[in-house]
C-alpha cells in the first residue's frame, strides 16, 4: 500500500507541474494575441461581370465575427478600385477610392445570431463611380476591399488578417473580392470586322475561304490567283443580324493558308493557319465590346 500511495503522490505532483507548465505557456501566448474580426463570405455570385451586359451584378453577402459575437462592430468601410489589364499604352486603372461606410446598426442578424451584410452592384454602376465609363474591356478587374472597424479602435482588413482566416475553408474572409470582367456575347457582334489573308506560296487560296454567314445569307473571302499572297477584306455585321458564323472552307492547298480576323474593337478575335481547322470556328472567337 506504501508503494502505491507513494507512486499516486509523484504522479499527481508531475500532472500539477506539467498543468503548471502548460498554463504558462498559453499565458505567454495570449500575451501576444490580438483579438480581431473575422468578415466570412456566405454567399457570392456574379463573378465575372459580362462586358456584354452592363446590368450584369456582383453580389457577396459577409457575416461579421469577433470575441464578442459582433457586439464590437463598429462600423465597415468599403473601397473599390479598377485595374485596367489591356496591352494598350492607355492605363486606365484607377486608384482605390471609398464608396460606402456601413455603420453596425445598418447590418442584419444571420441565422447564426452574427451581423450580416448584403452588397451589389452593376459593371455599369462600379464604372461610374470609378469613372471608368465604357472603357473596360476582357481581363481587367474591379475589386472591391472592406474594412471591419470595431469598437476598441482596431480595423481589419486583408492586409493584417491571419492567412488561415485570409484563405482558410472555414473562416473564408479574404475582405477584398476580385470581380473579372468577361466577354460573353449575347448574340452577333455588329460592327467592321477586318479579315487579313495570306498564301505562303504566292497563288492564291485554291479554293480555300473564311465563309461569314449572316441571317442565312453567305459571302465567301479569298486570296484569289491574281491577288496571290495576300488579300485583306472589311465587312460589317448589321446591328440587325440575329445570327453570325465564321466557317474557314477548305481548299486544294491548305498547308499554305494562314489568316487573322480582328473585331470591330481591333483586336484579335481569331487566327489560324497553316492548315486552319475546317469548319465553323464562331465559337472560338474572342470578342470584347
Amino acid at each position: 500500500m506504501k508503494k502505491v500511495s507513494v507512486f499516486l503522490l509523484a504522479l499527481s505532483t508531475v500532472f500539477f507541474v506539467s498543468c503548471e507548465t502548460d498554463d504558462k505557456v498559453v499565458d505567454q501566448v495570449l500575451e501576444n494575441y490580438t483579438v480581431g474580426a473575422v468578415l466570412r463570405t456566405r454567399t457570392q455570385e456574379g463573378n465575372p461581370f459580362n462586358a456584354f451586359v452592363p446590368e450584369s451584378v456582383f453580389t457577396v453577402t459577409v457575416e461579421e465575427q469577433d470575441s464578442e459575437f459582433g457586439d464590437l462592430l463598429a462600423s465597415v468601410d468599403l473601397y473599390a478600385s479598377f485595374t485596367d489589364n489591356q496591352e494598350d499604352p492607355n492605363d486606365n486603372s484607377k486608384a482605390e477610392i471609398l464608396i460606402a461606410t456601413y455603420d453596425a446598426s445598418e447590418f442584419s442578424t444571420s441565422s447564426r445570431g452574427l451581423p450580416e451584410l448584403t452588397f451589389s452592384t452593376t459593371l455599369a454602376e462600379s464604372a461610374s463611380l470609378l469613372g471608368v465609363g465604357t472603357d473596360y474591356s476582357g481581363g481587367d478587374v474591379f475589386s472591391y476591399r472592406f474594412v471591419v472597424n470595431l469598437t476598441d479602435g482596431s480595423s481589419w482588413t486583408n492586409v493584417n488578417g491571419n492567412q488561415n482566416v485570409l484563405g482558410g475553408s472555414y473562416f473564408s474572409s479574404p475582405y477584398k473580392y476580385d470581380v473579372v470582367v468577361a466577354c460573353i456575347p449575347v448574340g452577333p457582334v455588329p460592327g467592321d470586322y477586318t479579315l487579313d489573308m495570306q498564301d505562303s506560296f504566292g497563288d492564291g487560296w485554291n479554293g480555300a475561304s473564311i465563309r461569314v454567314t449572316v441571317d442565312g445569307v453567305a459571302t465567301d473571302y479569298t486570296i484569289s490567283a491574281a491577288q496571290g499572297a495576300s488579300n485583306s477584306e472589311v465587312f460589317t455585321i448589321p446591328d440587325t443580324a440575329t445570327t453570325v458564323t465564321f466557317e474557314y472552307v477548305s481548299g486544294d492547298w491548305d498547308s499554305e493558308v494562314t489568316y487573322q480576323l480582328y473585331a470591330p474593337n481591333g483586336k484579335i478575335a481569331f487566327e489560324d493557319g497553316p492548315s486552319p481547322f475546317i469548319g465553323d470556328f464562331t465559337g472560338s472567337l474572342s470578342i470584347c465590346p
